[in-house]
């Protein structure tokens, strides 16, 4: 832990956000993969978050990274009998990932994390101005 808990803050909302983007490109990148049962499609991941105190006290609260789950949803069979891995009845297995909900979700991780390097530039700034008071 640093001196300025506020650093510790702002680098665990980053990491936060870095995890949610890397889960929503990967739920992204396999919206449209096919399997050829319901077990073997993708299941789209989603981060599990737990918020931590500080210093002991609660007054500053950061938050870590529980885990990443696979989703529960059930995959999309969609009746294609002419593709290579229907299965023999003739269907195929799709993720059931909204990419609509994905690209929102990517926006406001997006916008999360450039307030958290945001947040730093700041307190880096006061850190530096308080250092130079002196002189």
């Amino acid at each position: 832990m640093s001196n300025l808990p506020i650093f510790d803050v702002a680098g665990s909302a980053l990491r936060a956000q870095s995890v949610r983007l890397n889960t929503i490109a990967s739920n992204l990148a396999n919206a449209d993969s096919v399997a050829s049962t319901a077990e073997g499609a993708y299941k789209p991941l989603e981060p599990v978050f737990q918020a931590r105190a500080l210093n002991g006290d609660g007054s500053l609260t950061a938050v870590n990274v529980k885990e990443i789950t696979q989703s529960g949803t059930p995959p999309i069979k969609r009746y294609e009998p002419g593709h290579p891995l229907a299965d023999g009845e003739g269907y195929v297995y799709v993720p059931d990932v909204d990419p609509v909900a994905q690209m929102v979700n990517l926006i406001s991780a997006s916008r999360g994390y450039q307030a958290g390097v945001e947040m730093l530039n700041t307190a880096k700034e006061l850190a530096l101005a308080t250092l130079t008071m002196g002189r």
